[in-house]
């Protein structure tokens, strides 16, 4: 599968410096000194090795991005690719094996964060689960609710849920665009139910494909304003009061890379090696 990343046209916004969202350091070290970049810079904590960008712009500015009907144009276009990922991940990380368990006992609820286009959340509806989205850009949530969804356009701390009301929570690609993960991942932990779990998937800055392109990295992109690692994932679910469950990778070289025997081969070993340039991570409620 071969998707051209969505991103922004670099353009000027106004940007504050920030201490390290994980650890709260203010010492980095520049990190990526990417073409086409100049206007945000990519720096490593010199503490905990987050790279994240620093200076960051605003989080009016930072949602501004997602306001054009061209994003609901292009997640439409991609809709199922982006399930069929979707899909694969959640198989890798276990979930429908916690969903035949809940459903022994009671309908399941699910909140998909960023659920886009709401192909996901239509997917689960289907399957029976009570489910609830949201997804800050307006034209797309309007379009998931046109398809029967309810679908809040406001950020996920905004909508203030009552605590311990899903049974599960996922994120896909959304961690690395936000301005506060810290911040994030605790209300995660805040609206799920004691024995719920926490889907989030994010490119893999530990990945082969990385360390490979450094700078032409595919996610080093205008939009990442954090670029994670697992270990660096792991520590900040932990540090919010998690428990991880379940950590994969995928992606060991991309479309067109190398020739296709080769890529297979890579793309095998990237789950069982841990080398992938994506990963999904499941995360349960510390008891």
């Amino acid at each position: 599968m071969k998707i051209k990343t969505w991103s922004t046209p670099v353009r000027k916004e106004e940007s504050i410096l920030v201490s390290c969202t994980l650890c709260g350091n203010i010492s980095f070290l520049p990190h990526f000194n990417s073409i086409g970049l100049e206007s945000c810079a990519y720096v490593r904590c010199t503490c905990c090795g987050l790279v994240q960008v620093n200076p960051q712009p605003l989080p009016e500015a930072v949602a501004s991005r997602y306001a054009g009907a061209d994003y609901l144009d292009y997640e439409k276009a991609n809709e199922e690719m982006f399930l069929r990922l979707q899909e694969l991940a959640l198989k890798d990380a276990g979930f429908y094996d916690l969903e035949r368990s809940l459903f022994k006992e009671k309908t399941p609820s699910a909140l998909d964060i960023g659920c886009a286009a709401g192909a996901l959340p239509v997917m689960l509806k289907d399957r029976g689960w009570t489910v609830r989205g949201v997804e800050i850009s307006e034209p797309q949530a309007a379009y998931c609710r046109e398809r029967g969804l309810e679908v809040s356009v406001l950020s996920l701390e905004e909508n203030r849920f009552p605590s311990h009301c899903f049974d599960a929570v996922h994120a896909s690609h959304i961690i690395e665009h936000l301005n506060n993960p810290d911040v994030f991942v605790r209300e995660v932990l805040r609206i799920l139910k004691p024995d719920g779990r926490f889907y989030i998937t994010t490119p893999n800055i530990a990945g082969l494909q990385a360390r490979i392109f450094g700078n032409r990295w595919r996610s080093v992109i205008f939009d990442h304003l954090y670029l994670f690692s697992v270990r660096t994932l792991s520590m900040l679910l932990v540090r919010a009061g998690f428990t991880l469950e379940k950590v994969k990778t995928w992606g060991g070289l991309g479309a067109g890379i190398a020739p296709l025997p080769v890529k297979r081969i890579f793309d095998t070993l990237a789950k069982p090696l841990g080398f992938g340039d994506v990963m999904i991570v499941r995360a349960k409620v510390k008891s």
